[in-house]
């Protein structure tokens, strides 16, 4: 993984235009720390490349690379699984043991259709010199597990680039926009890209299709273990993410079971590195500990306070360029820092899973199995907006790379195709007479071997967790009461006037928007940032399931607003939050009934109050006298910088 950028067809002095080139780059570099290079043709076309070095490190695996008669150049960002057998099947001339390498020599081969054979996580840009007009061509991975964005400047010329804030203060550029994942463009100077689709399974492209296939629980089993197996590619020393939550345990499971199996996999440790990070005391800790002593790996953890969290805020959302998802990527964010550190380069994560399987607690309450897929489409369809974003993002920040197995091609096709009515949850169920059917219970029971087993019983059937609640209550707390303090009633009530669109309906989506606005300004940075309206992480569709959800302006992430958390009593509602959704039906969803949870039943309470910490309120104080007041007699915008 690292960071690439293109500027293609410009129009200007070459030099000026290198100079121009070099400065947009780099603000990659916290993507690829190890090496910067920029190429140009001398014909107006110029690739950049900021390199983390994980496949072949020596000097031969820079990018930009050529063919051998320097005719086709590229930049790639990502990793190419199959590369061997693409190598070999194709008899392609390799110069090195790069990954990237495939890319161009496959394009030069065989034109565009090349795509479809890569197996793996990339974005590509390519310059194609044979002809008397340079021809390009960019793509992307199947989910957009790496990011890209596209550029269109005044004056005809294309940029690309590994992420938004090397178009941000451009004058030449007059649009941009995500690069669709699944796609990519081929086309002349001149003329605009335009995309095709090239990853076209048919769950991705009906809409009315519903999957009849049945559960065949040994191919789930050793089709996760091989997407597992072959992301432990790397020449550099790697680990695992493990939160003690069932994705990354599993992941963590098989790589220190099966990693003697892996392909060029460096040995650089006896033990499997694993790394969780988390508040003290935090549920994610706990059971991770209990994985990592299960499966004996060498386990590093890492603790951070709720204050420490909210001073990481700023740059967060920076590196993250969006006000989404910002509550999982501060923690991830801060054990990326703390893995970095230790010489690691790569480490696997659980992302995925969720999506495909229907693991969120909301899911719970699907309607019937048709929606139950189509909410599934929707968050796999999604996730290069939300979680796999987050996920590059928060971790390539500090020059980490981050692959996710559970978004294989393969897992995803087999998943996606299973008869949704069997990923159903029914708490009342037990099909093997032991465990109820919660959420994900197809890939529980997939490694449920007690011949063998992968993880311990109370691990592997354990409740969804979502992350930014894992790691601790208190900082997601902590961060809602520290946007309550900040943000003044007198700001908040003309929010409309400073954001109308996409209002935010809560003091901390203010507080995470005003933080974005002063990095990523105008409405084309807005319009890369998807709808967030959502109940414990659903799309805004989903909201319709329940009539206490549809009524919603804003809704919250966190798995504790489902109601069916084992801790929804305990889940706090601040002021703000509860004034956008209205108070009467939270406090129906904290009062109701009693939630039956794996066969125990758990009694809601009345919506609590959490105090907020002297430090937490300190940092409050400091931060809003440090910010402007409006100016009395004229009418306030409440643009002030946070």
């Amino acid at each position: 993984m690292c960071g690439i950028f293109a500027l293609l067809n410009a129009s200007g002095d070459d030099a000026t235009l290198r100079r121009l080139v070099v400065e947009l780059a780099s603000r990659l570099r916290h993507r690829g720390p190890d090496w910067s290079s920029v190429w140009t043709d001398g014909r107006k076309n110029f690739l950049a490349h900021e390199r983390l070095a994980i496949m072949d490190p020596r000097e031969c695996g820079d990018q930009p690379m050529h063919n051998a008669e320097g005719t086709i150049s590229w930049v790639v960002n990502g990793e190419i699984y199959n590369f061997e057998q693409l190598r070999d099947d194709h008899g392609l001339d390799c110069r090195t043991t790069s990954d990237s390498e495939v890319v161009g020599l496959l394009y030069e081969k065989y034109g565009s259709g090349f795509v479809s054979m890569l197996d793996g996580m990339f974005v590509f840009t390519i310059v194609d010199s044979r002809g008397e007009e340079p021809v390009y061509m960019a793509g992307r991975d199947h989910m957009g597990i790496s990011p890209m964005y596209i550029g269109y400047g005044e004056d005809g010329s294309t940029w690309t680039a590994s992420e938004m804030k090397c178009f941000q203060h451009v004058p030449g550029i007059k649009d941009y926009e995500i690069f669709p994942p699944g796609h990519f463009t081929l086309w002349r100077a001149g003329d605009k890209p335009e995309f095709t689709r090239w990853y076209e399974p048919r769950w991705v492209t009906d809409e009315a299709y519903l999957p009849s296939e049945p559960v065949d629980l040994g191919r789930v089993r050793e089709t996760v273990k091989k997407a597992v197996l072959k992301r432990l590619m790397a020449d550099v020393p790697y680990g695992v993410l493990l939160s003690g939550g069932l994705d990354s345990s599993l992941v963590t499971a098989i790589a220190a079971k099966h990693r003697d199996q892996a392909k060029n996999s460096l040995d650089w440790s006896e033990k499997l590195h694993t790394f969780s990070i988390g508040i003290e005391g935090a549920p994610d800790l706990q059971n991770a500990r209990k994985v990592a002593d299960f499966l004996g790996t060498e386990h590093h953890e890492f603790h951070f306070t709720p204050e420490e969290a909210i001073d990481a805020v700023p740059k967060v959302v920076y590196h993250l360029e969006s006000w989404h998802q910002v509550r999982a990527a501060v923690p991830m964010f801060l054990l990326a820092r703390k893995i970095k550190a230790l010489g690691v380069k790569m480490v696997l994560s659980g992302e995925g899973a969720d999506e495909a399987l229907g693991g969120y607690l909301y899911f719970h309450e699907a309607p019937d199995a048709r929606e139950f897929h189509r909410e599934s489409v929707r968050k796999t369809t999604r996730l290069h907006q939300w979680d796999v974003l987050r996920a590059n993002k928060a971790t390539m920040a500090n020059g980490l790379e981050a692959r996710v197995p559970f978004l294989d091609k393969e897992v995803l096709d087999l998943l996606m195709t299973i008869d949704p009515s069997a990923k159903m949850c029914d708490m009342e169920a037990k099909p093997d007479g032991v465990h109820p059917k919660m959420e994900k219970y197809i890939l529980r029971k997939a490694f449920d071997t007690p011949e063998d087993r992968y993880l311990p019983e109370e691990v592997l059937w354990r409740q969804k967790e979502q992350f930014s609640d894992g790691v601790g209550y208190d900082w997601v707390d902590g961060l809602k009461n520290y946007a309550e303090a900040i943000i003044s009633d007198a700001e908040f009530s003309l929010r409309h006037e400073r954001f109308p669109e996409e209002t935010p309906q809560t003091k901390e989506y203010y507080f995470l928007r005003s933080m974005f606005e002063k990095h990523f300004p105008g409405e084309r940075a807005v319009a890369t940032i998807p709808d967030g309206r959502s109940v414990a992480c659903s799309t805004p569709e989903a909201l319709a399931w329940k009539p206490e959800w549809e009524n919603q302006l804003q809704g919250d992430i966190s798995g504790r607003a489902a109601g069916v958390h084992e801790s929804s009593g305990e889940y706090y509602v601040a002021e703000s939050e509860a004034d956008a959704n209205g108070v009467s039906a939270l406090k129906r969803h904290s009062s109701t009934a009693r939630t039956v949870m794996a066969g125990r039943t758990v009694a809601a309470n009345s919506l609590p109050t959490r105090k907020v910490t002297k430090q937490v309120m300190r940092a409050a104080r400091v931060a809003r006298a440090s910010r402007p007041l409006p100016g009395a007699g004229r009418r306030m915008s409440c643009r002030t910088s946070l």
